[in-house]
């Protein structure tokens, strides 16, 4: 193989790694999922049906629930065929295993700028967005169980509900603002609604929140331990009701009260 055709190889494969160790670093939320296995794509949201509700289940655990182009779409045509299911009550979203979800698929929106496929970026972006108005203006209760890394459009397609469940797994945080890009999926609207200068410093920093911090603050509205999810779940599944006060009343029965440890930043701001 001539010596220019080596060096050109070199060359390519140097330049992917450095993208590759890019993301790598400006994610702080965990390491780089891993992407050599393809998820089925009919299988990243999963449905469960219960008497009077339904579940959307993000799946894709090998990237931390991370959303993409066809997973969005797909969360508002169930949704909106749910709301005018007059034989459902209420929905419910979770996450599969270690994340509820991690935001928007950067390396999928990457890979679309790279080529050039810009305007598939700015629909993905829209049809988000829409999503999360849908969500903020549902006219059924809506309950997300934050089990787990809970960030930037992560916590978008949740907060906006009327139950955001916490757990002592769950992380928040706008982890986009490290790479450059401003808090979106509705938190321009929720981070300055919170107590004192926390929507300025969670926005300006990226930093985190745990679960009983999330609550602290209003950004969740219940605490369960992880260990008592399969209670809920079980309990939740069992209702036969649209009655936000038999939920509420429901999530409490299993909850915690909670207060921020004293070293907490709350205390501070």
């Amino acid at each position: 193989m001539p010596r220019s055709r080596i060096l050109q190889i070199f060359s390519r494969c140097s330049k992917q790694s450095r993208v590759f160790l890019f993301y790598r670093q400006s994610r702080s939320i965990s390491a780089l999922p891993n992407y050599t296995q393809l998820d089925d794509l009919q299988e990243q949201v999963l449905v469960e049906g219960r008497s009077k509700s339904r579940a959307a289940i993000l799946n894709r655990p090998s990237a931390l629930n991370s959303l993409t182009s066809s997973m969005v779409p797909r969360l508002n045509r169930l949704y909106n065929s749910w709301e005018e299911n007059s034989e459902i009550g209420f929905v419910l979203m979770k996450g599969s295993n270690q994340a509820f979800c991690s935001g928007a698929d950067v390396v999928m929106l990457h890979q679309l700028m790279n080529e050039g496929k810009v305007e598939e970026c700015k629909i993905f972006f829209q049809t988000l967005y829409n999503f999360i108005y849908l969500l903020g203006t549902y006219l059924k209760p809506h309950i997300a169980i934050l089990d787990g890394i809970t960030m930037g459009s992560g916590a978008g397609i949740a907060l906006p509900g009327m139950f955001c469940v916490a757990t002592d797994r769950t992380v928040y945080s706008t982890p986009e603002t490290q790479i450059g890009f401003h808090p979106d999926g509705g938190a321009s609207f929720y981070l300055p609604r919170l107590p004192g200068y926390l929507g300025e410093y969670l926005a300006l920093t990226g930093e985190k929140l745990n679960g009983v911090e999330m609550v602290a603050c209003g950004l969740a509205s219940h605490y369960i331990l992880k260990e008592r999810l399969p209670w809920i779940e079980e309990r939740l599944g069992k209702l036969m009701t649209d009655d936000p006060s038999v939920i509420e009343s429901s999530l409490a029965q299993y909850g915690d009260l909670v207060y921020p440890d004293r070293r907490s930043f709350l205390h501070k701001i």
